[in-house]
């Protein structure tokens, strides 16, 4: 039988436990597939500790995974067995060795992409679409900031924006991360913990500034108003909900507009908000 990670009561990790998970035949509209990738999120820990709200328990954890399907069930056409999947969203239960899962759920992935690749890159690819272009459709000759430009959104917005022509600017906290930025991207990394980004900024652009910018860092980049170019410009907070003022999540964003980890279904298209350059 299929084993499963899940909790049966919240707390610690220590509470996670290996169970055996019964995994039934495939309904209309699913599939069943055997993972061989699965995707690490920050926010399952919210779900282990009881700050999420979870489905009765026990329940599984995690939503981002890849796998081969096995099978699928009635009236499933764009998927088949044997094909290499990878999804994100839906039921909590991503931590298991197999599982049955809605087929429009399903991503098929081509072969040029691993199912690693494609276990770890689905939320954050997500993400970057969204922010890069829809919430504001970075174009060739843009210049934009990007916080945190060496994680896990940022390193793949820096690729995906530099091959759209625009110049990217992204704040990091240390030498290691500057250098992996630059390596993925990123024209001018800069250290936002011993510089004054606001300066940088000023002075990469000529004092034109930037349209956007994206953070997900919080109050030590949140001084976005006097970067962008005026009169009005647009900032992009995203990462999770105000957990600094629950005392929780140090690092948190400190006005989420949109929240890196999707949990029913794809991240949301989060709302263009403008505000008045200070």
């Amino acid at each position: 039988m299929p084993h499963a990670i899940r909790f049966h009561k919240t707390g610690g990790p220590e509470v996670l436990q290996w169970d055996e998970v019964p995994v039934g035949k495939p309904g209309p509209g699913e599939a069943r597939l055997r993972h061989t990738a699965i995707g690490l999120n920050y926010v399952e820990t919210y779900f282990r500790s009881g700050l999420y709200p979870t489905p009765p328990l026990p329940s599984g954890l995690g939503t981002e995974a890849a796998g081969v399907v096995e099978e699928v069930g009635s009236g499933v056409t764009d998927v088949k067995p044997g094909d290499r999947v990878a999804y994100v969203g839906g039921p909590l239960g991503a931590y298991a060795e197999a599982r049955v899962m809605p087929a429009e759920r399903l991503v098929v992935l081509p072969k040029g992409i691993s199912e690693q690749q494609g276990a770890a890159m689905m939320l954050k690819g997500l993400t970057t679409q969204y922010l890069i272009r829809q919430i504001f459709k970075v174009k060739k000759g843009d210049t934009i900031l990007f916080h945190a430009a060496a994680g896990g959104v940022g390193l793949i917005a820096c690729q995906w924006a530099k091959s759209l022509g625009a110049t990217v600017i992204g704040t990091v906290g240390s030498e290691e991360k500057a250098k992996l930025a630059k390596e993925h991207g990123c024209d001018y990394p800069i250290l936002y913990t011993r510089e004054d980004f606001v300066a940088r900024v000023k002075d990469i652009t000529k004092g034109e500034m930037v349209p956007v910018v994206y953070d997900s860092v919080g109050k030590d980049t949140d001084d976005q108003g006097s970067v962008r170019r005026g009169p009005v410009g647009q900032g992009q907070d995203r990462g999770q909900p105000d957990l600094q003022a629950q005392g929780r999540g140090a690092g948190a964003s400190r006005s989420a507009v949109a929240q890196d980890d999707g949990i029913d279904g794809p991240p949301p298209v989060a709302t263009a908000r403008t505000r008045t350059r200070r």
